[in-house]
């Protein structure tokens, strides 16, 4: 095991591979080697392309060898989510009524990654369609979190978690529609971003005109997200939504500093029930942002709709979404779906076309309730998760009380969705350890379109409080090390 390689970001992977001081195979075989040593223990992959991965890291090499030119990604690993299509290679979506299906184009962000010359190395597990927050499925069962295999990895996109914290690859890709990126991130601990909404074409839906649904990546490092982005992000008229290029604006905006600026910190976002461990994670948080210069506020929200109002809008929306993509398969195929999406799509069905537009509406009033705190501070610091990670069985949906008060128990505990309805940036920081020894993450919400200032606050939090070297030790990796 190379675990000088394993500990590499996909930058400085990427960096060397071009200045030849490590090959394309010898870095595809580190982590296949990993792989196939700690994957058994996690099942953060439900495939691995072990056969077609290393004959593209064979061409990587020739081509590197040949003196070509060669793209910001050449010979380096990644993973891709099974909700996300890939040419020729098996995508299930978590289900099994979709278990031999063998998608005959690639996702756009598929394509602008073997364009920068990424080598696909498998596609990592999901909850059925990606439909909540614990990543399990009846196709191929559940992925561990592998700072403690008997907890929940977070999800929707809980294999891309697990998979970058152990190594197994040095970035993934995930989708977020009501925290799948930030929420796996908090739990795996590593950063993960949500863009502003059409920042990265989507183009894999029946519909071009869904609002809540973004890619982003998943990463070790701040600065292997911001690469990730720049290859990403860009207008592609397969998706109507999408915004127009900024070339490499992303990576150029980890230069710089955040002393004096105003940041809101919220440890409940004004509503959510808080486990005391998340509290006194989120306030440490917030202490460490005044060390490094900035002027933080405690704010209270003042959220116009209750509680029950946001989740229920949230929940219309997302019902919609999935009646309307997989309503053909009930009730014939009842029996190849997990339970509890069945019911999502049976109570898609019997949606009113006034109830989803009373969805949009309270969608308006939480971003009219949440616009003067973007008014006024660059960025809102919030937890990521209302609870740590926990144990869960097949068909749980997550924890019913929360610091004494009752939750709704399938979304009460992601501290995400609102900033999918409202589209703007949010991305989830390593920030602290529960007792249980796993992640706690932490959310930086910014502006609308400023991604830079996500990152960028990001990034600076990162250089004074690293996380990179902090593995857990199902990975085989000696830094272990927590805080």
């Amino acid at each position: 095991m190379d675990q000088n390689i394993l500990l590499m970001d996909g930058t400085e992977l990427a960096a060397k591979i071009k200045d030849k001081d490590i090959s394309p195979v010898e870095v595809l075989n580190a982590f296949l080697e990993q792989i196939d040593r700690v994957n058994p223990k996690v099942n953060a992959f439900c495939l691995v392309l072990h056969e077609e991965a290393m004959a593209q890291a064979m061409k990587a090499e020739q081509d590197i060898m040949a003196g070509k030119a060669v793209g910001p990604l050449h010979g380096v690993p990644i993973a891709i989510k099974d909700l996300t299509p890939t040419k020729g290679v098996r995508t299930t979506f978590g289900s099994r009524a979709y278990s031999e299906n063998i998608p005959t184009s690639d996702a756009i962000i598929v394509e602008r990654f073997k364009q920068a010359g990424a080598i696909v190395v498998g596609k990592t597990n999901t909850p059925e369609f990606a439909h909540g927050g614990i990543t399990n499925n009846l196709l191929f069962g559940p992925t561990k979190n592998p700072w403690n295999t008997e907890l929940i990895s977070g999800g929707s996109s809980g294999g891309s978690g697990a998979a970058v914290a152990t190594a197994m690859v040095p970035f993934a890709e995930g989708t977020d529609g009501g925290g799948s990126i930030r929420m796996p991130s908090s739990a795996n601990g590593i950063y993960g971003l949500k863009p502003q909404f059409g920042r990265i074409p989507v183009g894999i839906l029946e519909t071009h005109y869904e609002t809540l649904l973004h890619f982003g990546p998943m990463t070790q490092t701040v600065r292997d997200a911001a690469l990730l982005l720049d290859i990403m992000a860009g207008q592609d008229e397969r998706d109507p939504l999408s915004l127009p290029n900024q070339e490499n604006k992303f990576v150029h905006s980890l230069a710089g500093d955040i002393k004096g600026w105003k940041v809101a910190f919220t440890p409940d976002l004004g509503y959510f029930a808080v486990d005391d461990e998340v509290k006194k994670v989120a306030y440490q948080t917030a202490e460490r942002f005044e060390a490094l210069g900035c002027k933080v506020d405690e704010i209270k929200l003042d959220i116009s709709d209750p509680i029950e109002t946001v989740q229920n809008a949230w929940l219309t929306l997302w019902r919609g979404l999935i009646a309307g993509l997989f309503g053909h398969l009930v009730p014939d195929e009842n029996h190849k779906l997990t339970q509890y999406v069945c019911d999502l799509i049976e109570n898609g069905k019997r949606l009113t076309a006034v109830e989803y537009q009373k969805a949009q509406i309270h969608r308006s009033i939480l971003w009219n309730s949440l616009k003067p705190t973007f008014d006024e501070y660059k960025i809102l610091i919030t937890p990521t998760l209302a609870v740590p990670p926990f144990k869960a069985n097949t068909y749980s949906l997550g924890p019913e009380e929360v610091d004494g008060k009752m939750i709704n128990p399938y979304m009460g505990w992601w501290m995400t969705y609102p900033f999918n309805m409202t589209g703007q940036p949010a991305a989830s920081i390593p920030a602290g350890f529960a007792a249980s020894g796993a992640p706690i993450g932490m959310q930086i919400i910014g502006n609308r379109f400023r991604e830079d200032e996500v990152l960028l606050a990001s990034s600076v939090f990162e250089q004074a409080y690293p996380w990179k070297n902090k593995k857990p030790q199902v990975s085989g990796l000696l830094q272990t090390t927590r805080t």
